[in-house]
């Protein structure tokens, strides 16, 4: 059964409990943020998600604001929960009425809170981001397109690494369902560790080699042994996992780097710092000017930008889409000219030569304006939890890419709160009527406060 916020509007005094209200600086950024955001639409939103029985769940502001302020901080589960307990304007942020002492919710609810509303729930609070900066998003007609990647958190992925990890999964699987095996190779398996180390030395290089195809040959030994003596199957799904690594070249496509994360994909981005990056592909479009995000779409496996556009563009809301006139796009989106109704501008095309100085001018403003979503890339990956994601499965690489696109959006209405803040206090600084009392208690520091 859904659980109700309580109403921050007619709060009830409690004598052994201090109002959030009497004692925290209403007119404090995070605060700000909190009134500004329209949360009766996402609880009226997410509200078929519970059912009608049982006990009262945790109140869905509680939930949805805890995933935001974890994301905007770039806090893990564990850490925004403690930190919660700390902070009354956290506590005032996400619709509680008194100074709570304890702890809002055990880490692991956060878990089940981003299962139980999925992709949809997500998309929810992005739309909630959005709908802070609704006039600068109608009156945008561009838009600028890019895609990076978001690495999955996995070990960086080798046969050798593989090949273990499927002997000692094979041997876990055969302990916990009771089955004696022939030989667990565990002392050999100790010895060919040891040769595989160092394999690039050319005087190692051959027994490494040798000792690689040994462990890949024990893995197949096991998973042959273990598969032959499970009942009713339950060994089937993981053999077929484990065999394809075991096969798999350096030519072979739709590789496995991680067991765990079977969906993870190759991606090479022709850095000169990191040649290829493990995880999903995102692309990422905002409007220039307000930076604002309008859509963060995750891609399965490592499609061509230029695949990933139409795809993009059809998400786009329908009066957002109608605004829009122009997407600016760098060159991997070669191929590309109009998609339904929007123009893609793609530097340097031929068919550009014939056109007149005022196109190639107006033009050649949009395509540099393109560079200012490489920082928004930077500030979603450091700042927003993207540069390594640690959910799980794709679901989990949509979940944590669309929260931080949302994040960013919540960051910047709280910038642009604290800048309001910060013009009154200098506007009211600057006032001839108390720029005496300036002289008298400011000294010195006037000329910097001043501009």
């Amino acid at each position: 059964m859904l659980g109700k916020s309580p109403n921050q509007n007619t709060p009830q005094s409690n004598l052994f409990r201090p109002l959030l209200a009497s004692f925290i600086n209403l007119e404090d950024a995070l605060a700000v943020l909190g009134q500004k955001i329209k949360w009766n639409t996402i609880e009226a939103n997410l509200a078929n998600l519970y059912s009608p029985n049982g006990a009262p769940s945790k109140p869905i502001r509680l939930m949805a604001g805890l995933l935001i302020l974890k994301q905007m901080f770039n806090k893990s589960d564990e850490v925004i929960v403690e930190e919660w307990k700390q902070n009354a304007y956290y506590q005032y942020f996400t619709g509680c009425i008194y100074f709570e002492w304890e702890l809002p919710c055990d880490s692991s609810d956060l878990v089940h809170f981003r299962k139980r509303i999925g992709e949809k729930g997500v998309l929810e609070i992005m739309k909630m981001s959005q709908e802070l900066h609704s006039e600068k998003i109608k009156a945008s007609s561009e838009i600028i397109v890019d895609t990076t990647v978001q690495e999955k958190n996995i070990t960086f992925p080798t046969d050798q690494k593989l090949a273990l990890k499927i002997i000692e999964k094979t041997i876990k699987f055969a302990t916990q369902n009771e089955i004696k095996l022939k030989q667990t190779f565990a002392k050999e398996l100790k010895k060919l560790k040891i040769d595989v180390r160092f394999s690039t030395h050319p005087k190692r290089r051959k027994k490494a080699t040798k000792a690689r195809k040994r462990i890949k040959t024990i893995a197949a030994i096991l998973i042959r042994e273990v598969d032959r003596k499970a009942v009713d199957g339950k060994f089937k799904e993981s053999k077929k996992i484990y065999l394809k690594v075991l096969n798999q070249t350096r030519t072979s496509k739709d590789k496995i780097y991680s067991l765990h994360e079977p969906q993870v994909a190759c991606i090479a981005k022709g850095k000169a710092h990191k040649s290829y990056e493990f995880g999903s592909k995102v692309s990422i479009t905002m409007i220039p000017g307000s930076n604002v995000i309008l859509n963060v779409k995750n891609f399965e496996g490592n499609p061509h930008d230029s695949t990933t556009l139409a795809g993009v563009i059809r998400e786009l809301d329908n009066e957002t889409k109608s605004n829009i006139k122009y997407a600016i796009v760098d060159r991997g989106y070669r191929g590309n000219t109009k998609i339904e109704n929007i123009n893609i501008v793609i530097p340097n095309t031929k068919a550009d030569e014939n056109k007149s100085e005022e196109f190639k001018k107006n033009k050649s403003r949009q395509c540099k304006s393109r560079a200012a979503i490489e920082p928004i890339i930077s500030h979603l990956k450091f700042d927003c939890r993207m540069a390594r994601n640690f959910l799980k499965g794709m679901i989990g690489d949509k979940i944590n890419a669309i929260l931080a696109g949302a994040a960013f959006n919540f960051r910047i209405a709280l910038k642009e709160i604290k800048d309001k803040i910060c013009v009154l206090i200098f506007e009211l600084i600057n006032l001839p009527i108390i720029k005496k009392f300036n002289l008298l208690f400011l000294g010195t520091y006037e000329k910097e406060l001043t501009f």
